[in-house]
């Protein structure tokens, strides 16, 4: 797979984990906007800009994941988040789910790749096989 595919995926993942991936930033320090944009960037190679980000944490801050307060001590003032109790919860909760549906593709796709080197010459299965998948054509 070309390197640019590979980019397009990592990036396509990213937006549909990025505010899993704000809120796990957050759970390790509060941190302003700009702090945010640019550890996207310099972890993952990725960019997404203010338009993106700030209406993320808005939505953050109105379901109650993460709270906001103003920095007025430092050269210019800047809007620190950090991660409320429900946040925290809601990270783990969805850490969880991320990893059981991760173990199940990973099952499943170690079984099927197991199911192809076992096929009779008829193509059908195994039956030990066909049992642990359930179906060959079950998605998902």
């Amino acid at each position: 797979m070309k390197s640019q595919e590979i980019r397009k995926i990592q990036t396509k993942l990213m937006k549909g984990l990025l505010d899993l991936v704000v809120l796990q930033f957050l759970n390790r320090r509060p941190m302003h906007g700009y702090k945010i944009i640019s550890d996207l960037r310099k972890n993952f190679g990725v960019y997404f800009g203010p338009s993106t980000i700030y209406p993320l944490l808005s939505s953050l801050e109105e379901k109650g994941y993460i709270t906001s307060n103003w920095d007025l001590e430092s050269d210019r003032p800047r809007k620190v988040y950090s991660m409320t109790s429900l946040g925290i919860d809601m990270l783990n909760c969805t850490g969880d789910s991320l990893n059981q549906i991760y173990k199940k593709l990973s099952v499943k796709f170690t079984l099927e790749e197991h199911l192809q080197k076992g096929m009779r010459k008829e193509n059908q299965p195994l039956p030990h096989t066909q049992r642990m998948l359930g179906s060959t054509s079950e998605s998902v």
